[in-house]
């Protein structure tokens, strides 16, 4: 087990990992609105995903280099030890299994994906794991689906803290929920853990990440025929899809190169007009630093990279809490 003294970091494994929104944040090192997010002592030493695109942006911007792999192809006693485990793991797709007593089933095969990620930690056993997930899934399966996610993990050898978490209340412009599951193999670190305290001061916003060059580039404002579109239906609309920006942003979804005026996602309303956020705006709203690079993949790639993202500045905020019972 590594140790925390001198040099020496806590190794990390990287399931799910995207284009590195959790693994930027447990390592830290980064910059944010002007605010510094130091260097945490852990190193991710293996990453996987099974979307060449997310790969391309992260390996754009880490020294250590994630795979292309799909995480069911993972044989656990290959993967390199680690003292941490993360897993943003999709979970569109759990459901009951009409059994007495009822157990996890899936209607397809993402559902088994969440499973990938216990074979690995009852093999490799690290010190902890941090799993984050959309907040629906508490509620998934009438919320039967939930507590026995939570009894796999306990089968595994873990103690658990779990928590919802809204990213505007950790510095970030946006209102984004999702449950953070964190598991403790000692019963002395899931004793001492406590999730990250709430902001107190001003909250950040959207204003302060609005890319002004973008309002002069035609190439981003609806078109009128959009808008027509938009306004003859509006009755049936839901609001609110323009943002304030002097509050955080809506949820930024994986789909924001699709976003339309007549869906839920976010759009901006500068000089009367409507207009979609940039890939680097959506960046920005998610919290990564200026200087993460995107541009080697195509924009429609971009948005869903970003969409699919964890913010590394509250990912960031929950490793410092883990560093804080180290």
């Amino acid at each position: 087990m590594a140790q925390i003294n001198g040099n020496n970091t806590l190794k990390v494994a990287s399931l799910f990992c995207g284009c590195g929104g959790m693994d930027l944040g447990i390592q830290g090192n980064f910059k944010f609105l002007e605010k510094y997010y130091e260097a945490l002592p852990f190193e991710v030493v293996y990453a996987v995903d099974n979307d060449p695109y997310a790969v391309k942006i992260y390996n754009d911007n880490f020294t250590h280099q994630c795979e292309v792999k799909d995480v069911r192809d993972i044989i656990p006693q290959e993967v390199p030890d680690h003292d941490i485990l993360l897993g943003g793991f999709p979970c569109q797709s759990f459901s009951i299994i009409a059994q007495n007593p009822p157990r996890l089933g899936y209607k397809d095969d993402r559902g088994k994906l969440f499973f990938e990620m216990v074979k690995v930690l009852k093999e490799k056993q690290p010190r902890f794991f941090i799993g984050e997930n959309v907040k629906g899934l508490l509620s998934a399966n009438h919320g039967k689906a939930f507590p026995m996610i939570i009894k796999e993990f306990e089968n595994a050898g873990y103690y658990i803290h779990y928590k919802l978490l809204n990213a505007s209340e950790y510095g970030i412009p946006q209102k984004r929920e999702r449950v953070f599951i964190v598991g403790f193999r000692k019963f002395e670190d899931y004793f001492n853990f406590r999730f990250p305290h709430t902001q107190t001061e001003t909250k950040s916003v959207l204003k302060q990440v609005i890319d002004p060059n973008a309002n002069q580039d035609e190439k981003w404002f609806f078109s009128q025929k959009a808008v027509e579109g938009m306004l003859r239906v509006r009755e049936k609309m839901n609001k609110g899809r323009v943002q304030d920006i002097n509050q955080p942003c809506n949820t930024i979804s994986s789909h924001l190169a699709k976003v339309s005026l007549n869906g839920t996602d976010p759009v901006l309303m500068i000089n009367e007009r409507y207009r979609r956020f940039t890939p680097r705006e959506a960046a920005n709203i998610q919290s990564f630093p200026l200087n993460f690079s995107l541009n080697s993949v195509s924009e429609n790639r971009q948005y869903r990279a970003i969409g699919n993202a964890v913010p590394p500045v509250l990912m960031w905020k929950i490793a410092k809490s883990l560093v804080n019972i180290l």
